[in-house]
């Protein structure tokens, strides 16, 4: 059986949650040990990020990227769940205003940067403990946190009214459910998340993503490697790498000496994230420096490297 280790970009279809994606792929490509750097709702289509094998240790360095979307927002209803989950019969509809491209343009503008953002009342976010989507099915009334999330752009592409179709880029935890509510609140008619599908996360894109389908026919024909991206690809840090004598006890978490060094790949300073890299090239973890790269020094009573993450 075939292990795989690294990244593959997957097309997550509309009605199922990120989990069963995960489930799915793991009936498909035949082994247990495959995560995700992010999750998308089931109404929700798009790019997830799916690490497999090894790799699975790396989502925690790449769940700070930004992301981008494309969100239709239905204007003139308000949702309790702010998408179309919690619309019912007894919805109450709302005038729209006869808006103008130029009065939604700058409606949207006023998000742009950084916000303060309500975590939705039916989100996996916790609240002492316990899942807000949780307490919020059992009518329990909860005051959810409040998180400042980043705007870094959003850009009207169609307006159809009570159809607002728009391209989002923003920073990490950045409910876009939340950014619908908003937007139909300050336009004063309500709104809900109507459609959204993520197109970018970090520097990966949907365009080069594949369906389950595609992973499944790969899968059987024997090509399914060449779409998966290897860890030295996506974790960009500056590098260490060891001889072939210490590469070993790397897995033991052994930090390494000046004279195990054989090379030294970008410049970095005191606390950054560094990749430890044994004799072939293959990074075998993540830590961080404890001195700059211009203040290597062969001092045994030092470290300058600090373990963050094994990849064994």
């Amino acid at each position: 059986m075939i292990q795989y280790d690294g990244i593959l970009l997957c097309k997550k279809p509309f009605g199922i949650s990120s989990h069963e994606v995960i489930n799915r792929l793991r009936q498909i490509i035949g082994q247990k040990k495959i995560g995700h750097t992010g999750t998308l709702d089931p109404r929700a289509t798009g790019l997830l990020v799916i690490c497999l094998g090894r790799a699975t240790k790396v989502a925690q360095f790449l769940e700070d990227m930004d992301k981008a979307y494309e969100v239709e927002i239905k204007l003139g209803v308000s949702s309790s769940t702010f998408d179309a989950e919690g619309v019912t019969d007894d919805t109450q509809a709302r005038p729209v205003p006869e808006l103008t491209k130029k009065q939604v343009i700058e409606t949207l503008s006023k998000f742009k940067g950084k916000i303060k953002q309500k975590v939705p009342a039916y989100s996996a976010a916790k609240v002492n403990g316990r899942r807000l989507y949780k307490l919020a099915r059992l009518g329990h009334e909860v005051e959810t946190p409040e998180r400042e999330v980043d705007i870094k752009d959003i850009a009207l592409t169609e307006l159809d009214l009570p159809f607002i179709r728009c391209l989002v880029s923003c920073s990490k935890g950045t409910y876009i459910r939340s950014l619908a509510n908003d937007v139909g609140e300050r336009i004063g008619c309500g709104a809900y998340l109507s459609k959204l599908s993520r197109t970018r996360v970090g520097s990966f894109v949907l365009t080069e993503a594949l369906s389950l389908n595609e992973i499944r026919h790969y899968r059987e024909a024997g090509v399914l490697k060449r779409h998966i991206k290897p860890i030295e690809s996506i974790l960009r840090f500056p590098s260490l790498k060891v001889t072939e004598d210490f590469s070993r006890w790397i897995v033991a978490g052994r930090s390494p000496r000046l004279k195990d060094i054989a090379n030294v790949s970008g410049d970095f300073g005191p606390d950054d994230l560094i990749s430890l890299k044994d004799h072939t090239g293959r990074i075998m973890a993540v830590g961080r420096a404890v001195v700059g790269s211009g203040e290597l020094r062969d001092d045994e009573n030092k470290n300058f490297f600090t373990y963050v993450r094994v990849f064994n």
